[in-house]
């Protein structure tokens, strides 16, 4: 028996004494996440944009694309959720961009691992959703390979993702080809569906098959996973905690699916990107003084 075979067997007598012992207590457990997702900034602003501006607006999109989320946890239920915090002074300039890129922000998300449902708390212009799908079951391929996350043993698996990609940079791009070849090419871009790979690392130390935002599925807590274009790791872990949360399903909102949202959503996206043109490529601007 080789060493990593032995590894594997003392893992799995770890991991079973763990599953017997938050089997035998009604448990509740905190896991602390950093998301982040790389936009392409290149395009973004108007040509004549001095570089000083496009900087700072480059910083913005940045905080808004790297966020601290807590999942909140039991053997059966989840909520997702970005952790509040206050706004830093003089941090509020982003005007009505800012307040239109917070419409495309996640809200609360309730998985139940059971039931297999999940519902998101969803505002959007102005509007409350309440999104209810089925959870999405995930393909995963476990590798055997292991690496240390804290001081945790985890495990890496892959799925793929089928996803169409909304990019925000899409808005900012200079005119430089016909108008209308550059609104086909986007729509286009934003109606085709591809093909990512999802990896994820997860602790069978903590017997839960939840996860971060939708993923779950694996026989341990998901503590890291990429996407794409986004990263999420888990910063901070704390077990059966003094002070229970109390995980309430969300139940506001008109109800839709998530596929009946999207299309809410392209819509939107393409009024905007009209005036947006329209404005000369002025993420606020555009109306006379």
């Amino acid at each position: 028996m080789n060493f990593n075979t032995i590894r594997l067997v003392l893992l799995s007598c770890i991991a079973l004494v763990s599953a017997t012992a938050f089997a035998q207590q009604d448990f509740q457990g905190k896991a602390y996440y950093h998301s982040k997702t790389a936009v392409d900034m290149s395009n973004f602003g108007r040509p004549d944009m001095p570089e000083e501006a496009k900087h700072r607006m480059q910083a913005r999109m940045k905080s808004m694309f790297e966020k601290t989320y807590v999942l909140t946890f039991n053997k059966t239920e989840s909520i997702y959720k970005e952790e509040e915090k206050l706004a830093a002074p003089n941090q509020g300039g982003g005007g009505r961009f800012s307040g239109m890129m917070s419409s495309f922000t996640a809200g609360p998300q309730y998985k139940n691992v059971k039931e297999e449902l999940l519902l998101q708390d969803q505002e959007f212009f102005g509007k409350q959703f309440l999104i209810k799908d089925p959870l999405k079951k995930f393909d995963w391929v476990m590798s055997g390979e292991t690496k240390q996350i804290g001081k945790y043993m985890c495990f890496k698996a892959t799925a793929k993702k089928t996803v169409t990609d909304f990019d925000v940079s899409s808005f900012g791009r200079p005119p430089g080809r016909d108008p209308e070849d550059a609104k086909k090419e986007e729509e286009k871009k934003d109606e085709e569906p591809k093909e990512v790979v999802v990896e994820a690392w997860y602790t069978m130390q903590i017997p839960v098959n939840q996860g971060p935002a939708e993923y779950w599925g694996l026989p341990g807590l998901i503590l890291e996973l990429s996407s794409d274009k986004t990263t999420i790791l888990c910063s901070k872990i704390v077990l059966n905690p003094t002070e229970k949360d109390h995980i309430k399903r969300p139940s506001k909102g008109k109800e839709v699916t998530k596929e009946a949202y999207n299309k809410i959503v392209k819509k939107k996206t393409a009024e905007m990107r009209e005036n947006f043109r329209s404005r000369g490529g002025r993420p606020g601007g555009g109306r006379g003084r």
